[in-house]
C-alpha cells in the first residue's frame, strides 16, 4: 500500500509497527542525526512493509498538485537531451510548470532511485526515457500510483504500454540506406549501440529491411560499442584499417557520427568524397561540422513540447484514452554523405 488518501497509512502506523514512537518515526522521516542506527533501520524497514512513502509536502493536502513534472532521461550529457529539455521546459513553463530532471546513465538502479525520489516529491506527472531492460512492472508500477507517466523516445515492451512521444527512426534509417544504395553505396555499415532498447531496435529493423529491400542482405554489417564521439572515432578508424572497408556509415547518433569524422580526417579522407556518413538527431553542430553532416532528424525540441503537452493534458484528463506521437524523422541531406570515390571506382 502506498500513503495516498486512500491507503491512509500513517506514522502512528508504521510506529506501532516499528515498536517505536510517533515522533521517533517523523525524526527518521526528516533524516535526523539524533535516532540510532538500528532505530532507523527498523523504521524504515516497517514503513517500507506497509508501503508508504513520505510526503515531503505533507503539509499540504494530498489532492493538491505541486505543479511539477518529473523527467528522467538516460544520457544527459547528449546535446539531444539538451534539445529535448528546452522543448520540455518552455511548454511547462507557459502553464506555470516546473521540470524537475535526473538522469539514470542507463542504470535500473538510479532510475529506481529517481522515480522513488520523484513519487516521494509528488511529482503531478513524469517524462521517462527508460533504462536499458526496464520491466513492464516498473511502468504499470508507476501507474498504480496515480502518477501519469508518458514515455519519451524509447517504451518498454514491442509497444509502448500507455502514452508514448518518439520519432519514427525506422523510417528515418529506411530512407538513409535508400539514398546511400541510389548512390551505389552496397557495403554500408550500421554504427549500433551495445544497449538493447526500443530505440536501438527500431533503427536496426530499418537498416535491415532496406538493405534487404536492395538485395544486400549479405553486405550488412553491424557495428555496436559506445556512443560517444570519441568512441565513434575509435570505431571508424577501425572498420577503415579493416579487411573490407565500408564505403558508407550510418551511425546511432550525431556524436558518433562527428566521431566518424574525425577519424576520416585523421587517415587524410574525407566524408562525402571517400566515405559517406551519416548521423541522426540532426543537433545543431551536425549542419556546423566540416563538412556538414547528413543526419536524420528527429525535432528532439518539438518531442518535448509533445511529450508536456500531453503530461498536462493527462494531469487534467487522467483518465483520458492513451495517445502515441511519432513525428516524422526525415533524412537531411548534407555534404557528408555526397557518392563518395570508392563507390565511383566501383561503378567504373
Amino acid at each position: 500500500m502506498g500513503s495516498t488518501a486512500r491507503t491512509r497509512v500513517t506514522l502512528k502506523d508504521i510506529a506501532a509497527h516499528a515498536g517505536v514512537s510517533r515522533s521517533t518515526v517523523s525524526l527518521v522521516m526528516q533524516e535526523s542525526e539524533l535516532v540510532a542506527g538500528a532505530t532507523r533501520k527498523r523504521v524504515q524497514e516497517a514503513a517500507a512493509a506497509l508501503g508508504y512513502v513520505y510526503n515531503r509536502g505533507a503539509a499540504t493536502l494530498r489532492s493538491s498538485r505541486t505543479a511539477t513534472v518529473g523527467v528522467v532521461v538516460h544520457d544527459i550529457a547528449n546535446p539531444f537531451f539538451g534539445a529535448l529539455m528546452a522543448g520540455i521546459d518552455e511548454t511547462l513553463q507557459a502553464a506555470d510548470y516546473i521540470p524537475f530532471l535526473a538522469s539514470s546513465g542507463d542504470s535500473l538502479d538510479r532510475q529506481a532511485r529517481f522515480l522513488a525520489r520523484m513519487r516521494e516529491h509528488r511529482v503531478d506527472a513524469l517524462l521517462l526515457c527508460p533504462a536499458e531492460e526496464t520491466p513492464a512492472a516498473s511502468i504499470e508500477a508507476i501507474a498504480d500510483w496515480g502518477m501519469p507517466c508518458i514515455e519519451v523516445m524509447r517504451h518498454v515492451g514491442k509497444s509502448p504500454l500507455g502514452d508514448y512521444v518518439g520519432a519514427d527512426l525506422r523510417t528515418g534509417v529506411i530512407n538513409a540506406v535508400r539514398h546511400l544504395v541510389i548512390q551505389g553505396h552496397r557495403r554500408i555499415t550500421l554504427l549500433a549501440g551495445i544497449a538493447d532498447h526500443s530505440a536501438g531496435r527500431e533503427r536496426l529493423a530499418g537498416y535491415r529491411h532496406a538493405m534487404h529491400e536492395a538485395g544486400l542482405d549479405d553486405l550488412s554489417n553491424v557495428d555496436r560499442g559506445p556512443l560517444t564521439r570519441c568512441a565513434g572515432r575509435e570505431r571508424t578508424l577501425a572498420l577503415l584499417r579493416g579487411n573490407t572497408t565500408p564505403t558508407a556509415l550510418i551511425c546511432h547518433n550525431d556524436l558518433v557520427a562527428l566521431g566518424a569524422l574525425l577519424a576520416l580526417s585523421h587517415l587524410g579522407l574525407r566524408a562525402g568524397r571517400d566515405c559517406a556518413v551519416i548521423g541522426v538527431d540532426d543537433i545543431e553542430e551536425a549542419a556546423l561540422a566540416e563538412p556538414a553532416l547528413s543526419s536524420i532528424a528527429t525535432h528532439p525540441r518539438a518531442i518535448g513540447r509533445n511529450a508536456a503537452e500531453l503530461a498536462l493534458k493527462r494531469i487534467a484528463q487522467p483518465e483520458g484514452e492513451r495517445q502515441r506521437i511519432v513525428l516524422e524523422a526525415p533524412l537531411v541531406i548534407r555534404a557528408s554523405s555526397r557518392i563518395s570515390s570508392a563507390v565511383a571506382q566501383e561503378l567504373t
